[in-house]
């Protein structure tokens, strides 16, 4: 079973990552048994069938596709994917952002596809929780990435307190 990692910690992915096939359709693809991460387009055009059907809920969405297609659902999902295709398209991280900033998600937000160890720290930054590494990168190694850096200056999703802001009197003196 592949591992992730969620937390902090390297986990079991119980969950399965669905994409369509050349020639498959949202409509026509096969929904596999368990714990799935739909396609935006499969959960956009099958939702009724999909919550009659499904316990845990997972949708994933692609760099091109913004997270404002769901939110009036968020609450239904225990996992949000947000894909990085390739190293150098960094969409997704202004859609995890987004995510929980704007539309108030609290669930496991998931980065899919091209991660790598010297994004997560900043990935995390952007309120992503969970990291599927690349298949030929080593997770243990990957986790280390999360540690970098000891200290933030900037607020964001993470932190929202700038660091000015966080230092005691005492120490401002």
């Amino acid at each position: 079973m592949p591992r992730i990692i969620n937390n902090e910690q390297i986990v079991e992915d119980h969950w399965q990552l669905l994409t369509l096939a050349e020639g498959e359709t949202p409509e026509s693809v096969a929904l596999p048994a368990g714990p799935v991460l739909l396609p935006l387009a499969v959960w956009l055009a099958r939702k009724d069938e999909i919550v009659a059907a499904t316990q845990q809920l997972g949708v994933w969405l692609d760099s091109d596709e913004g997270p404002e297609q769901l939110a009036d659902d968020v609450d239904r999902f225990a996992v949000i994917g947000v894909n990085f295709p390739k190293f150098t398209d960094g969409r997704s991280y202004s859609s995890a952002r987004l995510l929980r900033e704007r539309h108030g998600y609290s669930g496991e937000i998931r980065a899919l596809g091209d991660v790598q160890q010297d994004q997560l720290f900043f990935m995390r930054r952007c309120g992503i929780n969970a990291y599927a590494v690349r298949a030929d990168k080593d997770i243990d190694k990957a986790l280390a990435g999360l540690r970098v850096f000891s200290e933030t200056y900037q607020a964001a999703v993470d932190q929202p307190q700038p660091f000015f802001r966080r230092r005691s009197p005492k120490e401002a003196a």
